[in-house]
């Protein structure tokens, strides 16, 4: 996991990376790390994991902050921003990565709340943090991206629905990010292999990977996107906010 951005791009800058214990948010973090960027790793309950990651980080010579938090409680959400000032006092790069929706035992709005009203929420608890040239990246999915004019399976619809919901509103602030010279990104991805979201699409609905992959001609893995995501971090700001990963056939664009 070398090169995906020059090294030292990110010397002296803070990144901080929701849902980064695992999956899509660890590559991201480990690619700013490797190019220099002291990390911000979020997790909600896998801290020896999220440690673990933290120590190999370090070896870059970066420093690593872990942070627990519940993005869905804001006083969880405050706490974490607390640490993050009062370790680096600033931040540079905030990438919303983490959502959800298809667990078990949630509770009905669970989705909408997790995917829109806590990514508002933690960006604007970031915002006295973020300074003129800082950038926020906002992951997502085709899928969802989409789903106002391209159905989506059954089994992800809620989950689609909220994180374009998500998506709606975080794109209502670029006016007044971009007057404080903060820079967004949308990054949309067709489904990634090897994701929790894919592995429980594919319980759900036994072949819906296999379909898809033979539609799209290949899927992007985890790492491969995760590199996206980093770049989007540090490349220019497209003009429609919007980087698209991965074969868009078969969505209608609104």
């Amino acid at each position: 996991m070398t090169d995906v951005l020059p090294a030292g791009s990110l010397a002296g800058k803070v990144a901080l990376v929701t849902g980064s214990s695992r999956g899509i948010g660890a590559d991201t973090v480990r690619y700013f790390a490797e190019a220099g960027a002291d990390v911000v790793i979020n997790f909600r309950n896998k801290a020896p994991r999220a440690e673990k990651l933290a120590s190999q980080l370090r070896e870059h010579g970066v420093r690593a902050l872990v942070v627990g938090a519940d993005l869905t409680d804001p006083a969880s959400v405050g706490s974490m921003f607390e640490q993050v000032s009062a370790e680096f006092g600033r931040l540079d790069i905030l990438v919303l990565n983490a959502s959800g929706g298809m667990e078990s035992g949630m509770a009905e709005d669970y989705a909408l709340t997790l995917n829109r009203d806590a990514q508002l929420n933690v960006l604007n608890a970031a915002r006295p943090l973020l300074a003129d040239g800082s950038r926020v990246v906002f992951v997502t999915s085709h899928q969802a991206h989409f789903i106002r004019t391209t159905p989506t399976m059954p089994e992800y619809e809620p989950v689609a629905l909220s994180k374009r919901a998500g998506e709606d509103a975080l794109r209502e602030l670029i006016p007044s990010l971009e007057e404080e010279g903060i820079g967004f990104t949308v990054v949309s991805g067709d489904m990634i292999e090897g994701t929790i979201t894919a592995t429980l699409l594919e319980r759900a609905n036994p072949g819906a990977i296999s379909a898809r992959r033979e539609d799209a001609g290949r899927l992007y893995n985890v790492s491969e996107f995760a590199a996206e995501v980093a770049k989007a971090a540090l490349d220019a700001v497209p003009a429609d906010n919007t980087r698209l990963v991965g074969d868009t056939s078969g969505f209608v664009a609104e």
